[in-house]
């Protein structure tokens, strides 16, 4: 069974668990619920997803149904870029608030930027959320340097996070400093480059230096960098185990660079077309 103690990585305004589960792409109602469940049950305390993911209301009826209490869970959910100006946006966090079952989240994103909308105006949805008390903290998703400092500069309320792609297998170096420079935290969606790192043989080898699963290796990788937040997603329970159980060990120094190596990679595997920016160039 996974361990409990999940470290809690205090940003601008609130305190984040360091491993969330991430909630994309269920097979199915029955599974997802049992999934979310599970992870509570074994000691996740935050719960990752989206409107676009269609989970929400899974995510809601297993926080309903748990004994954890609600105010125990830190809930991340985001706004699509499809409603990015403010009225569709203000609609968009009240439906998710209705298909959850809450009456706030503990961190409402900004999902994708909108080039069609001026991010101002994205931005005073976000923050009015924020003070309406409807979302504990805000924050973004999926922005690059330029959009993050346009956002630190234009948004009137404290931006907590920017979820981005981050794993063993991209260099995203521009990116992370910025958030840094901006005392943010990074969320990692994607954190096992949707199962590319898995096998990986420098990934495997020091997996069995260490005798974990080169899951529980690209993930203790990422969260041992400061500021440093993963929400991987797991539809088998042995690996939603796996994937929380890695604050017992730590990687050593030269485990660490081995693994930072293979950034050179640079493979971006969420990159959809219709939505992405220009991203930045390492």
């Amino acid at each position: 069974m996974a361990s409990n103690k999940i470290p809690i990585i205090a940003g601008q305004g609130g305190q984040i668990p360091a491993v969330g589960y991430g909630t994309m792409l269920f097979p199915d109602a029955e599974s997802a619920v049992e999934l979310i469940t599970h992870s509570l049950n074994c000691g996740y305390r935050h719960i990752d997803t989206a409107r676009k993911y269609g989970s929400e209301k899974w995510v809601g009826e297993a926080i309903r149904t748990n004994r954890v209490p609600r105010e125990d869970i830190w809930i991340t959910t985001k706004v699509t870029e499809e409603n990015a100006n403010a009225d569709d946006f203000a609609r968009s966090v009240e439906i998710s608030l209705k298909t959850l079952d809450v009456t706030y989240v503990d961190l409402l994103l900004i999902h994708w930027p909108q080039p069609n909308v001026p991010l101002e105006e994205t931005l005073g949805a976000l923050a009015k959320s924020k003070r309406e008390g409807l979302a504990k903290n805000i924050g973004v998703s999926n922005f690059t340097v330029s959009l993050l400092d346009e956002a630190i500069n234009k948004c009137p309320e404290p931006i907590f996070t920017n979820q981005i792609e981050y794993h063993a297998y991209i260099r995203q170096n521009k990116i992370l400093t910025a958030c840094f420079r901006h005392n943010l935290l990074v969320t990692c969606h994607v954190p096992l480059a949707r199962g590319a790192l898995l096998s990986d043989p420098v990934i495997s080898k020091i997996a069995k230096l260490y005798d974990r699963t080169p899951a529980q290796i690209a993930l203790k990788w990422l969260v041992q960098q400061p500021g440093v937040v993963v929400v991987p997603r797991a539809l088998e329970v042995r690996h939603i185990e796996e994937n929380i159980n890695i604050f017992d060990f730590e990687l050593g120094e030269k485990e660490m660079g081995q693994i930072s190596e293979l950034q050179s990679n640079n493979l971006r595997v969420v990159n959809p077309p219709e939505r992405s920016p220009e991203w930045d160039k390492e």
